[in-house]
């Protein structure tokens, strides 16, 4: 991977989704996204006013999460919350799959679902969270075939609340599918600058991570 600083920084979605996470924590979080430049700040709805409040003036953009981190929500109750983010400032929604949906051969309606979410928050970045350590092959290609149906900018490998996190294979699969009509955030235990290069490597344009600053002065030592 041939990156610079600000390349390498652009590909970090700064990621703050714990639930114990206080505003102390929050107003951490924004000034080193600020400091490196990240591409977002990750955060759940409740603290999407008080980032967009703190990022204002930079290039750093809000991102929300949506159903998160089960996706067993129903699609009311996701548009809501995803609507609802978008109003305080989100530019950017992640948003769970119904896996229980998916076990159950249920695509179709788990079609409709991001279906309705995307086109209930227009002119948003959406990423389509699978949790690919709950998932077959098949369910993968599957779901990946939908999100480039619905219109999803992202397909996401984790919330970093499930069994794994994400994988190069992971990542791998999903480029086979996807190829360039969707764009693929990888998340889920990314700590150091090796395994963000990997999974960069394999296809992976948006990286989620909880370790950006880490991430970044690791770069900055090595040059």
């Amino acid at each position: 991977m041939s990156q610079d600083a600000g390349q390498l920084a652009q590909l970090i979605d700064h990621t703050l989704v714990r639930p114990d996470a206080t505003l102390d924590d929050l107003f951490v979080v924004c000034e080193d996204a600020k400091k490196y430049g990240f591409s977002s700040v990750v955060v759940n709805g409740c603290h999407v006013i008080r980032a967009q409040e703190i990022l204002k003036g930079t290039l750093v953009k809000v991102c929300a999460v949506a159903g998160f981190p089960l996706g067993a929500n129903t699609t009311t109750v996701k548009i809501v919350e995803a609507m609802e983010a978008m109003k305080n400032g989100a530019s950017e929604i992640d948003f769970v799959i119904n896996i229980g949906l998916v076990k159950s051969g249920r695509f179709d309606a788990v079609e409709v679902e991001i279906k309705n979410i995307i086109a209930m928050t227009p002119k948003k970045v959406h990423k389509v969270i699978l949790e690919t350590g709950r998932l077959t092959q098949d369910e993968i290609i599957r779901l990946c075939e939908i999100a480039m149906r619905s219109g999803a900018e992202f397909v996401k490998t984790s919330t970093g609340f499930g069994p794994r996190g994400a994988t190069v294979d992971d990542v791998r699969l999903i480029k086979t599918v996807v190829g360039s009509v969707c764009r693929i955030k990888a998340s889920g235990g990314i700590r150091n600058l090796a395994e963000l290069t990997s999974l960069v490597e394999a296809g992976a344009e948006r990286i989620g991570t909880s370790a950006g600053p880490t991430i970044m002065e690791e770069y900055y030592r090595l040059q």
